[in-house]
């Protein structure tokens, strides 16, 4: 009788976790995660200022597991590392709008972990797509989190039957179906908004790319932790390039920059490399073409979707 009261959707999805191999306490995490991602991610922003009270000890017990920050014992993406951190279990990696919208074009079943060069993780680095893979269109948990957030929300593209099915059952008034076209269509619109791509990844989510999300640094929570020392965002493979010759000095791309990574100078813009993350946004954004992309292999390298 009390598996009768389980929605289906719950039952695939905890199956599927099973068959993954996650243990009884990450199944459950990630029931909470698919479950309550408003909740989830708005106690970041610092609402439900009451539930973050009552949940300090599971955070507590999180962080001794996971440490949101790395150390000796944690370092992000260390093979050696006696604890995996939460960058670790939890991350992004920035793509250009042409991979992006590549990656919700492939029609065909794809069983491909990428390597470490490409997504620089100790877990959570599996694409697995079917042929006909379900892509659902949800509002953004971390600008629903905001009390004057970016619009659009409805901008976090879910890439995957098990959880799509779950949130389309669990969150009926936040998500729909959408196609192919319509999702390449959402992540243009959000570049031209100056907005980033990242494939995200995360260990509960039964251990895979599971999103792609279109993130600004003023909603973003993975973007604020970065910031803060938690690694959750890797580098597209690829750094910003400037052509003084072309420039004439709009400054659009300093706007546009979401990791402050562009200044502008007497010579033209400034790339700081050691904070560009190669998403291109600075690029599309350009008027006068002076800006291009580069292959940058200390920063890793790129996810090349026609590889998979």
């Amino acid at each position: 009788m009390f598996s009768r009261l389980i929605k289906p959707s719950t039952r695939r999805f905890w199956a599927a976790g099973k068959e993954q191999g996650l243990t009884l306490s990450e199944r459950v995490h990630a029931y909470a995660y698919a479950r309550w991602p408003y909740h989830y991610i708005g106690m970041v922003h610092g609402k439900y200022k009451l539930l973050a009270v009552l949940l300090g000890p599971v955070v507590w017990l999180l962080n001794r597991r996971h440490p949101f920050r790395p150390g000796p014992e944690a370092a992000t993406g260390d093979p050696n590392q006696r604890k995996a951190s939460f960058a670790d279990t939890y991350h992004g990696k920035a793509m250009p709008v042409a991979e992006a919208a590549k990656l919700v074009r492939v029609n065909r079943a794809v069983r491909v972990e990428m390597p470490e060069q490409v997504v620089p993780y100790t877990r959570a680095r599996d694409i697995v797509l079917q042929a006909d893979t379900k892509i659902i269109l949800l509002d953004c948990p971390c600008r629903a989190g905001r009390p004057n957030p970016c619009t659009p929300t409805d901008v976090c593209i879910i890439v995957g039957d098990e959880l799509g099915d779950f949130l389309l059952e669990h969150q009926p008034g936040r998500c729909r179906i959408i196609d192919a076209d319509q999702a390449v269509a959402v992540i243009e619109a959000e570049n031209k908004r100056g907005h980033v791509a990242h494939a995200f990844f995360k260990d509960v989510m039964l251990g895979r790319f599971y999103a792609i999300c279109n993130c600004c640094s003023c909603c973003c929570g993975a973007m604020k932790a970065h910031r803060h020392g938690v690694a959750m965002l890797c580098s597209s493979g690829y750094l910003a390039e400037a052509d003084p010759e072309a420039c004439i000095a709009c400054g659009l791309c300093v706007k546009r920059c979401q990791f402050q990574a562009v200044t502008m100078t007497d010579a033209g813009p400034r790339i700081d490399e050691s904070k560009c993350m190669g998403c291109g946004v600075c690029v599309t954004g350009c008027p006068e073409q002076a800006m291009t992309l580069r292959l940058a292999p200390e920063k890793g390298a790129p996810l090349e979707v026609d590889l998979l």
